[in-house]
């Protein structure tokens, strides 16, 4: 995606980043604003202040496509630019400028990825965002709109066949009765009406007994879940546990059975759905190694074995159940469809329909309904509080090279060579006396870990920033807080407060004895 982006400046668009870290992106922006983690409601809700005090919206779309304005309008007005400045870390001046732009050109895109969903309040965050859009109209048509970047291959198409705790494939609601009801006729089974659990209600679930047994395939959830000692803590006290992956994981070396799944690349064929919304054919180009097969061949043959007479030749047959399920969405992508357009964007209803490359569009019609509400979102600060015990914010994230828990990309030599570091800002780590590459403790309410420390003039004073690429050798999610969004279930992964002081500190006030290691 960020090729795309850099095309697009060289082709004379504009670009701001709004990090509290100076990452590559930010290098190659034309503007990057160092915001304070967690502050992003605040920064936006001073925009639209700013947009609404000096006449910017548009008014013409906030009348004909939208509802709720006003009680919108009421809650912005507190947020002035000098009122956000001390939150945000963002002089006044500067959101002033970012508003005037951002309402001001014809087009323009708002894309995020993790930084505003591993949030306490995620979904007041992507509200706070979407609200700036309806209120300049910048959304629908293209070359504008709203870009939640997806953070890993083919998330967007788990959503879409219904990995969600709510919704049938296609997005369909459960509680919806006459959608379930289609779905119940076409797949013989009853389907709850009530919705299920996410995965940070599971592991309530599991702390309280509720939920004793559990079938994971292609997550890492012991090494990528906040709370790291807690999660591994609930995990080994399962009273059964399957795990379905391509790679020996750490939640895999808990499980009571590993079933060997294959590669989706170039090992099985199937669809993929990118972050436009675009389904794309993958097919399959060699065998899997070993006892390794489809994860579709293993699952049918699992259900069979429970009682089902499930009958699917092959992934083509798997997705002409999903055109028939959801054909609102993907009636007229047959996969011959697929392989002569290249993909195909959703919502694409019948094999005479284009796809859909803008969504939305709708809202520009002469008359739309239903309408789209605003929904006014508050400021609040991080959960994990930050005092004189614990003076720091850690803020995790990736590195360009590495993917996740690394279980995919530790493998090579190079990457073998490399660990985690804690990057502090060269400011900070002189108040400290800490000197680069030197073993630092860090601390959080939850554990502590030893690791090296490193120097970023990138990072905002009072910020450290980790990565969750080494977890056997440095489990980071040990300090991070399970703090969770009430809606979607995403933890704060963003922010937790932390201390940090030299080892040799802690050596020489304890007889040269190390009495701290890492947890986990």
């Amino acid at each position: 995606m960020f090729l795309h982006m850099l095309r697009g400046i060289r082709n004379g668009a504009q670009m701001v980043v709004i990090d509290p870290r100076r990452t590559l992106s930010a290098q190659a922006a034309h503007t990057h604003l160092p915001i304070k983690v967690g502050s992003d409601i605040a920064l936006a809700n001073a925009m639209a202040h700013v947009i609404l005090a000096e006449g910017l919206e548009n008014r013409d779309f906030i009348e004909r496509a939208t509802v709720s304005f006003e009680g919108y309008r009421q809650v912005v007005q507190r947020y002035t630019p000098e009122y956000a400045e001390p939150l945000t870390g963002i002089p006044a001046e500067q959101i002033r400028w970012l508003a005037r732009l951002y309402a001001r050109v014809p087009r323009a895109m708002l894309c995020w990825t993790l930084g505003i969903t591993e949030h306490h309040n995620a979904t007041d965050n992507v509200y706070a965002l979407s609200n700036l859009a309806l209120l300049t109209g910048h959304v629908g048509r293209p070359g504008s709109g709203l870009a939640p970047l997806r953070g890993q291959n083919n998330v967007q198409g788990g959503g879409d066949m219904g990995a969600l705790p709510d919704r049938l494939t296609g997005f369909q609601h459960v509680s919806d009765d006459a959608r379930r009801q289609r779905v119940e006729q076409l797949w013989g089974a009853r389907i709850p009406p009530l919705p299920g659990k996410h995965q940070t209600a599971m592991m309530h679930a599991m702390e309280h007994g509720e939920l004793r047994c559990m079938y994971v395939i292609g997550e890492n959830p012991v090494q990528s879940d906040a709370d790291g000692q807690r999660v591994e803590r609930l995990f080994r006290g399962l009273d059964f546990l399957v795990v379905q992956d391509i790679t020996m994981t750490a939640t895999g070396r808990l499980a009571d059975v590993v079933l060997p799944g294959c590669a989706g690349w170039v090992e099985s064929t199937g669809t993929f759905t990118n972050s436009e919304r675009r389904v794309q054919l993958g097919r399959k180009s060699f065998d899997p190694p070993g006892d390794a097969r489809d994860d579709c061949s293993i699952v049918q043959d699992l259900a069979n074995r429970l009682g089902a007479s499930w009958s699917y030749a092959g992934s083509e047959d798997v997705w002409n159940e999903v055109r028939q399920v959801a054909p609102h969405m993907f009636g007229g992508m047959s996969y011959a469809r697929l392989i002569e357009c290249q993909g195909l964007q959703w919502p694409c209803p019948d094999e005479s329909h284009p796809g859909s490359p803008v969504l939305h569009t709708r809202l520009w019609d002469a008359v739309v309904d239903p309408r789209v509400p605003f929904m006014p979102s508050e400021y609040e600060p991080v959960a994990d509080t930050i005092d004189d015990e614990y003076p720091f914010v850690l803020t995790t994230g990736r590195r360009l090279e590495f993917f996740n828990t690394g279980v995919q990309t530790r493998a090579y030599a190079s990457a073998r060579r490399q660990s985690e570091v804690l990057w502090i800002h060269p400011d900070d780590a002189a108040t400290y006396g800490i000197q680069s590459g030197e073993l630092v403790c860090v601390k959080s309410r939850r554990g502590e870990l030893q690791l090296q420390a490193g120097f970023d003039a990138g990072l905002s004073r009072g910020l450290l920033f980790m990565t969750l690429h080494f977890p056997d050798q440095v489990p980071t999610n040990v300090l991070t807080i399970e703090a969770t969004d009430p809606i979607a279930g995403t933890a704060e992964f963003k922010a937790a407060a932390v201390r940090i002081e030299p080892v040799r500190e802690r050596q020489s006030s304890s007889d040269g004895q190390v009495k701290v290691a890492a947890l986990g």
